[in-house]
């Protein structure tokens, strides 16, 4: 069953975001909203990383910062591709080869003949 709380985040996709998006999108956020972040990140899973990033962002805001825009090129899984996998297909894959019975590909084996 979804969380109550999780509805009403300042950041929808909140439990979603990796680290580096985050940072990017609470720069846009009030004192109250990433005080709401704080409050939700600590009652659910607590990662170190996030508190630290929302708590140094809340003293910036609480010492006279303004939230910006944010960086409107952060990555918003809400916003992916919709291609999952490898790139790789057969056409694209290199020729299967079998390695050489001694040595090296660069330096074949020799063959063993008399050791008389």
């Amino acid at each position: 069953m979804a969380d109550p709380a999780r509805n009403t985040l300042p950041l929808p996709d909140y439990d979603h975001l990796p680290l580096g998006g985050l940072e990017s999108r609470v720069r846009s956020l009030s004192a109250d909203e990433v005080e709401e972040l704080l409050a939700y990140e600590r009652s659910h899973a607590d990662r170190v990383p996030v508190t630290e990033l929302l708590t140094a962002r809340l003293e910036q805001l609480r010492g006279g910062a303004e939230p910006t825009s944010g960086d409107p090129d952060a990555l918003r899984p809400e916003q992916g591709t919709g291609r999952a996998g490898s790139p790789v297909s057969p056409a694209t894959s290199p020729q299967p080869f079998g390695p050489p019975p001694h040595g090296t590909p660069d330096q074949r084996g020799k063959p063993k003949g008399d050791r008389t």
